[in-house]
């Protein structure tokens, strides 16, 4: 049996955007079709918002902070309490200072459900201006791989990931942990964007490659409909 998992920043949205209308009603009529299972470091809120209500419902599960808080439809089924700690917090706030980085926009540690978001140029932000120009910066600084490395070896415990364009995903686990809910011997497809090591779909992609699924690497939203459109014949 074919099942269909999808990360939502980049692979089913553009980052922190809404879902494009007309791949809104293709991904309805693919749930229709297959069990799709949504995975992604975003909160229900915030992926009810990019994806809407309909997709959303129509997923069979949904894996919201990297699999930390599940939901079937409006119910919540599974809930990670891992916290921070004070010294992680600390950690965190010296590398805010740390960073030359020219906008600082507030909201830097995002608290979510079993893990956190950090992010230098801050949730408090939502100007595309100011996010392009940071996904530079890091592209030029590596400032997100350097920043990951020093986390690591301070809390060689945590997980920390690279997520989205602007932040970092850290708790005590990653998105492989949704495989505990799944039959290896299904034909398992998962679609995403970061699946380069360091990065937080990478985890996923290879436990899923290691047990003989199928991760597809893709580009946008774009190409997740263009590769997708083999499955819809």
């Amino acid at each position: 049996m074919k099942k269909f998992i999808f990360d939502v920043d980049g692979t089913l949205t553009d980052s922190r955007q809404q879902i494009d209308l007309s791949f809104e009603a293709y991904m309805i009529k693919f749930c229709c079709k297959y069990d799709v299972y949504l995975i992604t470091g975003s909160d229900r809120a915030k992926t009810i918002e990019q994806v809407g209500l309909d997709i959303y419902n129509r997923s069979q599960r949904v894996y919201n902070c990297s699999g930390s808080d599940v939901y079937v439809k409006d119910k919540n089924v599974y809930r990670s309490q891992w916290k921070p700690t004070r010294g992680l917090i600390n950690f965190l706030s010296d590398e805010l200072d740390y960073s030359t980085f020219p906008h600082k926009t507030g909201n830097h540690i995002e608290h979510r459900p079993g893990g956190i978001n950090f992010s230098i140029l801050g949730r408090g932000d939502d100007s595309m201006k100011h996010r392009k120009e940071y996904v530079k910066w890091d592209i030029n600084t590596t400032e997100r791989i350097l920043m990951s490395d020093r986390i690591k070896s301070e809390f060689p415990d945590l997980n920390i990931q690279i997520g989205g364009e602007t932040g970092l995903d850290i708790s005590d686990s990653d998105k492989s942990q949704m495989l505990v809910d799944f039959n290896l011997e299904d034909e398992i497809h998962f679609f995403g964007d970061m699946m380069l090591e360091g990065q937080n779909d990478y985890p996923l992609a290879k436990a899923l490659k290691d047990m003989g699924g199928y991760p597809h690497h893709v580009k946008n939203w774009e190409d997740t409909r263009t590769r997708l459109s083999e499955f819809m014949v």
